[in-house]
């Protein structure tokens, strides 16, 4: 069991939300995007754009389909990698760790936050699977609104939020000649460590 309430762990944490903090304040559309990627049973690896939801010493959460491509993979093979690059603070952090899923009452608060049209969206959208055309998609979602129309959209049992775990967190930024800062907290042989690394 990785230790999370070692200092250089919650150092790390810390670094990363004082960096998002800054982010979120910069005049940027999406301060909240990071590439997330996995692979699948295979090996073969995927990456697209989530938006984090939640970061703290627990982890750092993102929503999505089970039943998507990443949902999928995560569902063989439950690790991932995180990278925000925030190109006006000229840095970049990259998470790794386990994955899993967040508990279902804390995946139905969050669905409750969520505008109901993206809440139809996530009924009607077969994510990851081919769409014969957008008509098709647009007649899916009129046909949810008509379903769940005067009250609540209920959270679909297949959309769910999913904690990544870190057990790497490192931490880049930008230096002169591309001689770059690089910074590494790992667990390692059973505890944290924080190393530098070459550019």
């Amino acid at each position: 069991m990785i230790d999370r309430d070692d200092a250089l762990y919650l150092e790390a944490i810390h670094r990363f939300r004082t960096l998002y903090d800054r982010a979120l304040a910069e005049p940027v559309r999406e301060p909240t995007a990071t590439v997330l990627a996995t692979a699948d049973a295979r090996g073969r690896p995927s990456a697209r754009t989530v938006l984090l939801k939640e970061a703290d010493e627990r982890g750092f959460v993102f929503y999505t389909n089970s039943r998507s491509r990443k949902g999928r993979a995560l569902e063989v093979n439950p690790r991932a990698a995180m990278l925000f690059f925030w190109p006006g603070l000229f840095e970049q952090v990259e998470v790794e760790g386990q994955v899993e899923k967040v508990d279902p009452h804390e995946a139905d608060r969050y669905w409750q936050t969520r505008p109901r049209e993206s809440q139809l969206g996530a009924w009607a959208s077969r994510q990851s699977e081919p769409l014969q055309s957008r008509a098709v998609l647009e007649a899916r979602v009129r046909e949810v609104d008509r379903r769940y129309a005067g009250r609540e959209v209920p959270r679909p049992t297949h959309w769910n939020g999913y904690r990544l775990l870190p057990d790497r967190v490192e931490f880049w930024q930008t230096g002169p000649y591309r001689l770059n800062n690089r910074q590494c907290y790992a667990y390692e042989s059973g505890g944290w460590r924080m190393r530098l690394l070459n550019p």
